[in-house]
């Protein structure tokens, strides 16, 4: 029994066992997401339940910390998807797994041609083999020549990273390996005349954040650490990073980890770069030493730490003048369920002066994720704010609220998904996102262990396409699941 429960204990921390050949380069005949759990649940009889002994009482009475369905995971990897005009194609990348219930992460890849309506058979880019952990998943960049680059994430130092190009433009067909390096948490973002400025995670004992840029992809500088912010007295830290582009800027948000405590994640920080990372300054131009190592920082855009609220970013993006704007979830602590209400969504945003905080809306977990639209005259924001089938779990039903004065207030737009059987969760912005692959999800029971299906909506949120789960033929249509026929 003891021998039992120690290798299931093994698999909910990343590593899975069952299938030996390696897949990395087939195409898999359908499209399924990757399922995992932390093991911390609760539950007499449940899947769950076996990762602990019996005489073991559950981490958390409310559940994982983060569980489901996490083929779209983790809001560090980013981009997830990105469109062509040059193709007409919306290219992803995604978590994927060899069958609905088995733990065995792919990192996929595939597209939605805008002109066929249809997707074809997903490739596999990396098979990882042992691991079921979806921190592994990819990230995507494309180049001014239509060449698809994958970077696959991997886990502090027991894991390498991995970056793949594919060996024609605009064609998921075969990939070839750049680089086997130390890196988690990838963040590409590609510049047509500079090249690409990657932002990434190294686990140096803590989680710190690194960048590393490249005019071609194929030589790349030397890692530079970004930030590894640690206390008075403390030998540890660590951030958690969210970044995004808008011309030659790039820009990045990040919280901190007090004593390198991640369950006690806190603070917000801004920085950006104009020339590829060899300056780097606050959001209005004051310039910032490298790596930044102080709590108080010109960076620091809100003292959490002091309100006593944890901080989990989600997205960030640019509005129409070039300013940053961040979602994000704080709550009063790490641990799932009630006690650490409210739960809720916050946008914060430069509006060319100073910064400036609004709420959103409330949610039932830390780990519900959702995705900005900031067109010129009206905000959008989609997320799982509605409780789904498994409350105080990660995920519930989308639901896109909307903002007419720039994100100072917010209202319901219109609910996306009702009465699902499965919880909805990480929805993803593709880059130069058009209709109607403009967000892309996948399901999944945070409660046990289930299958995950991956979805895509229009902007509007009027309809809802699920990705085929089994492809009899190379090519397929999506079916439409919202509106759901009577």
């Amino acid at each position: 029994m003891l021998m039992v429960w120690l290798v299931l204990v093994l698999a909910s921390v990343g590593t899975a066992f069952g299938q030996d050949a390696d897949l990395s380069g087939q195409r898999v005949p359908g499209y399924k997401g990757i399922w995992f759990t932390l093991g911390q649940f609760y539950g007499k009889g449940s899947v769950q339940q076996a990762y602990l002994p019996a005489s073991r009482e559950p981490v958390f009475p409310y559940g994982d910390k983060y569980s489901g369905g996490l083929g779209t995971y983790t809001a560090k990897h980013t981009p997830l998807a990105i469109y062509s005009e040059q193709a007409d194609k919306t290219f992803f990348v995604y978590g994927g797994t060899t069958n609905a219930k088995e733990r065995h992460l792919l990192c996929m890849i595939s597209y939605y041609d805008h002109r066929t309506h249809q997707v074809p058979q997903p490739v596999v880019v990396h098979d990882k083999q042992t691991v079921n952990d979806p921190h592994d998943n990819p990230s995507l960049a494309i180049d001014k020549d239509g060449f698809l680059w994958v970077f696959v994430s991997g886990r502090a130092r027991a894991r390498p990273g991995f970056k793949y190009r594919s060996t024609q433009p605009w064609s998921i067909d075969s990939f070839e390996l750049i680089t086997t390096e130390e890196m988690t948490y990838p963040q590409p973002h590609y510049n047509r005349d500079r090249g690409f400025l990657h932002l990434f995670t190294k686990y140096t004992g803590v989680r710190e954040l690194y960048w590393e840029q490249s005019k071609d992809g194929i030589e790349w500088s030397k890692d530079q650490k970004l930030a590894g912010i640690r206390e008075a007295g403390d030998n540890r830290g660590g951030h958690y990073q969210t970044s995004a582009s808008h011309g030659d800027v790039v820009g990045t948000f990040f919280n901190r980890h007090p004593n390198g405590n991640v369950d006690q994640r806190t603070d917000l920080y801004y920085l950006q770069t104009s020339d590829q990372g060899r300056t780097w300054t606050t959001v209005d131009g004051q310039p910032l030493t490298i790596p930044l190592t102080e709590v108080e920082s010109p960076a620091r855009v809100i003292d959490y730490a002091s309100k006593r609220r944890n901080v989990y970013l989600k997205d960030m993006g640019f509005d129409n003048d070039g300013n940053p704007v961040l979602l994000y979830v704080t709550s009063a602590g790490h641990e799932p369920g009630p006690p650490n209400d409210p739960r809720e969504f916050c946008l914060t945003r430069w509006d060319g002066l100073a910064w400036q905080t609004s709420t959103l809306c409330a949610t039932d977990h830390n780990y519900d994720m959702g995705s900005l639209y900031l067109q010129p005259a009206h905000w959008r924001v989609l997320v799982p704010s509605a409780a789904g089938p498994q409350p105080y779990h990660g995920g519930g039903e989308m639901v896109l609220w909307h903002s007419e004065d720039q994100g100072a207030t917010w209202s319901v737009e219109r609910p996306v998904t009702q009465s699902s059987p499965r919880n909805h969760n990480y929805a993803r912005r593709p880059l130069r996102a058009k209709d109607p692959f403009y967000a892309f999800w996948a399901d999944g029971d945070p409660t046990e262990l289930s299958e995950s299906r991956l979805y895509f909506s229009d902007s509007d949120g009027k309809r809802v396409w699920q990705l085929p789960g089994t492809m009899q033929q190379p090519f397929a249509e999506p079916t439409l699941v919202v509106p759901r026929e009577r």
